[in-house]
């Protein structure tokens, strides 16, 4: 009993938690880029899947529980890409996303960016975001490699543009003593990530627009190929990328400049790089459950909103579409 009130019953590929509001996606995807995954054997992947298939059969063995079956369906949701079932590598799940993506940050936020270091950093970071997208994306249409490496280049192009531009603006500028101007540069990597990230998601996933993406009925069914599904999918994951970056690039420089006059980072310098480094990953590790819990994974849209040729292919009401992460 007690087991049953504190845990639902087991939905196959359904939330456990309650996707309609904020803090339920929140306990969802806090589940989805647990770090612990990154550490699921292929034994116990293996266990999962063959799990979650007995239940689909209904030839589940005596004694497994619903607790049991929502860990299963976490492990697989964390490592198996949903339309394609095949395994996400590793730094590229969203899992992996803090811990591959904590020293990008940190290098982002270094003092005394040289151009070489800025071009470097966010060549890095958006190279990061760029397999981060595509292995997270909607799968359920194939992606030509062209459309990869326009999207690519793309966000690589607009990231440093940005950077290295805002950098020469604020040298140039005679209007800030150089203690001011060192401050200000710290925020930098904000205005040209989150430009960047806009480019990233528009250019690597650009063939959704074209080619739409499948929007589904109440049974799971495939009712067609949605552009404006796609359309919505990417505005929605554009917002998410845009959100994620503000704490963590605009939270540690304000916190390093209060850390940074504390005696004992005075007295031992060395200490400034691992406090930094820490402050990097704990604001990125809360920011990254908030930013893409503003949305559903499986998002809905009601079927007269999308092409009449999809509303008068179902009698459903209200279609979802996975609008990746």
């Amino acid at each position: 009993m007690a087991e049953s009130a504190s845990c639902p019953r087991f939905l196959l590929g359904k939330p456990r938690f309650e996707q309609s509001t904020f803090l339920g996606r929140l306990r969802h995807f806090i589940d989805i880029i647990d770090p612990s995954t990154l550490f699921v054997t292929e034994s116990r992947l293996n266990e999962c899947m063959r799990l979650l298939d007995d239940f689909k059969r209904g030839n589940l063995p005596a004694g497994v529980t619903d607790q049991q079956l929502w860990e299963a369906q976490k492990v697989k949701q964390a490592i198996i890409h949903p339309d394609t079932g095949e395994k996400i590598f590793m730094p590229f799940r969203m899992s992996g996303y803090v811990p591959f993506g904590t020293p990008i940050v940190v290098g982002l936020l270094l003092p005394n960016q040289t151009l070489a270091s800025t071009v470097f950093w966010q060549w890095l970071n958006q190279s990061h975001n760029a397999c981060v997208n595509y292995a997270n994306r909607n799968a359920t249409k194939p992606t030509p490699t062209s459309k990869f490496i326009q999207g690519y280049v793309g966000a690589v192009t607009s990231a440093v543009s940005i950077a290295v531009g805002l950098n020469v603006l604020i040298q140039k500028s005679s209007k800030f003593n150089p203690a001011t101007r060192l401050f200000i540069q710290r925020f930098i990597p904000f205005p040209a990530v989150a430009s960047a990230n806009i480019c990233n998601v528009a250019l690597m996933r650009h063939n959704e627009l074209s080619e739409g993406i499948d929007v589904l009925d109440s049974d799971g069914n495939v009712v067609g190929s949605s552009r404006i599904a796609a359309k919505h999918a990417l505005i929605e994951t554009a917002l998410t990328r845009v959100a994620l970056p503000l704490p963590i690039f605009v939270l540690p420089p304000i916190i390093m400049a209060f850390l940074e006059k504390l005696p004992l980072l005075q007295a031992r310098r060395r200490l400034m790089l691992p406090v930094h480094s820490l402050v990097c990953l704990l604001v990125f590790g809360l920011s990254l459950p908030l930013a893409i819990s503003l949305f559903p994974q499986m998002s809905e849209i009601e079927a007269s909103h999308l092409e009449p040729e999809i509303a008068m292919a179902t009698d459903c009401k209200v279609l979802t579409y996975n609008k990746g992460l």
